[in-house]
């Protein structure tokens, strides 16, 4: 009798600590927790000289999701239309390249929700997330 006891409490010991894990990913975070990706951007170069749309489209593995480049945003990086792919490294910083690897530009997590160029180091772009503003002819 005391066999089934220790086995009926380790059962649902087992049961427990799977529905946690389940519910955590197994990382310590849970899934509810988690924070889609915004996906609309405003590029602006050099304290608002000029701006352009940008929005990250649908992810194709890990780290890595679709690109697409408003055509004036070359005003401010010329080269930055071929741009196809978004890259997303563990440290948070992002790369907007034409074949999922070779950067023209990489960001650094600014203050606030959004990202700061680094290279090139010229024009300095941000990249600040537009989700939540109206949209128009301009940024889509």
């Amino acid at each position: 009798m005391k066999t089934m006891k220790t086995t009926s409490a380790l059962i649902a010991a087992t049961a427990l600590f799977g529905g946690v894990l389940l519910f955590h990913g197994g990382a310590g975070q849970s899934v509810a927790d988690e924070v889609t990706p915004s996906s609309s951007f405003r590029l602006v170069a050099n304290g608002d000289e000029g701006d352009c749309a940008i929005r990250r489209g649908a992810a194709i593995q890990d780290g890595l999701s679709l690109l697409t480049v408003a055509p004036n945003c070359r005003r401010l990086l010329p080269g930055i239309e071929r741009a196809k792919f978004w890259r997303e490294d563990e440290d948070g910083t992002v790369a907007f390249s034409a074949d999922g690897i070779d950067p023209i530009v990489t960001f650094s997590v600014a203050d606030g929700d959004g990202y700061e160029s680094y290279a090139p180091a010229t024009p300095l772009l941000s990249l600040a997330t537009t989700d939540n503003q109206v949209k128009t002819a301009d940024n889509w």
